[in-house]
């Protein structure tokens, strides 16, 4: 009798898992992307060739499609060697998976190319600026690309540190800023496992879920003075602050460029995404930090787009917003837009000294 009574308690608890797991296999929840060094021991990439899905929040929002191509990267088009090929490398705004295809970074800016210059995109989310040096190479060494435009965010130098969780295989130690590895892990068996579950990936990928965060917040408490007390203005940067910020952004362009140097074969356009809205407001460590970014990055010998001007012209002439939505801060089509007619009128134009 007591075995019987456990029978049904345990078919009690399997069968409504079951049942989600069935459900959410009709539903486009994200699927596990397989993402591993395939191509090269610091270049983090799909399987090739390899499907998956992606989906924004609980609700599914912008659900997607993906393909690898035959490097593994989201890409309509397989790499070949080609010097007419332009390399689009960045994170995740340059993968945009968010978007429809026709709506992405690469193949609007080949719209925008003569017929003739592939656009290879090498987008990685989770990755900065020291990982895109390690793409660069690839695409030099193997596909003898000339051209390649970066997209950076504002906090592509920042990210490039150690720890910061946009890391895929160099960064600077944040004491030190001396150059270290830190690769991503490979999964365990039980994350292997759970890679195929729909139910898994919905609880993880899509409302993110984590057992440690629902611990801490059962155990603490926020009211709305807390909430207010964290959505004060920031102070104007302190000297101090500035020093160190310069400090980290001159050592991790430093290490970008001497990455780099061997692999520079024609021209090496960034384009820095900016604020896209209340241009008016103060200067902050942020903005320090980028201007001092886009500043370094010249001075190495890079074409800077510095997309803030572009966005302030767009607000000008329109009130549409230029992000995904309030709950994603990725560029939304009209956004990407504006950044690669950017990109392409330099690319058209003389090298800019």
């Amino acid at each position: 009798m007591r075995w019987r009574q456990l029978s049904w308690f345990l078919l009690g608890l399997i069968a409504p898992l079951v049942l989600a797991e069935l459900v959410f296999r009709l539903l486009p929840v994200a699927t596990a992307t397989m993402r591993g060094y395939y191509l090269d021991p610091d270049v983090l990439s799909y399987p090739p060739h390899h499907r998956w899905q992606v989906a924004t929040g609980w609700d599914l929002r912008n659900a997607q499609t993906l393909r690898g191509n035959n490097w593994g990267f989201a890409a309509a088009h397989d790499f070949v060697p080609d010097p007419r090929a332009v390399a689009l490398i960045g994170d995740s705004y340059v993968e945009a998976s968010m978007l429809a295809p026709a709506d992405r970074p690469a193949a609007q800016l080949e719209r925008l190319l003569p017929v003739g210059r592939p656009v290879y995109v090498l987008g990685s989310p989770g990755s900065s600026l020291l990982d895109y040096a390690q793409r660069l190479r690839l695409v030099s060494q193997r596909l003898d690309v000339r051209d390649v435009v970066l997209l950076l965010e504002r906090f592509d130098a920042r990210q490039s540190l150690c720890g910061s969780g946009n890391v895929q295989a160099l960064c600077l130690d944040r004491q030190s800023l001396q150059v270290r590895s830190e690769h991503e892990p490979a999964p365990g068996a039980l994350k292997a496992m759970l890679r195929h579950s729909a139910l898994a990936q919905y609880l993880v990928g899509q409302i993110r879920f984590s057992l440690p965060a629902l611990v801490q917040a059962t155990f603490s408490r926020t009211t709305p003075g807390d909430a207010a007390a964290a959505s004060t203005p920031r102070p104007a940067p302190q000297a101090q602050e500035l020093a160190a910020m310069r400090r980290m952004v001159d050592a991790v362009t430093a290490t970008f460029f001497e990455q780099v140097r061997p692999y520079r074969r024609g021209r090496l356009i960034v384009a820095v995404d900016g604020r896209r809205a209340d241009f008016a407001r103060a200067p902050d460590l942020v903005d320090a930090e980028r201007s001092h970014l886009m500043q370094r990055l010249r001075e190495g010998g890079a074409e800077v787009i510095d997309l803030e001007g572009a966005y302030a012209a767009h607000a000008q002439r329109s009130t549409r917003s230029l992000d995904v939505g309030p709950y994603d801060g990725h560029l939304n089509p009209l956004g990407v837009g504006i950044a690669m007619r950017e990109v392409a009128a330099v690319l058209a134009g003389p090298v800019r000294r």
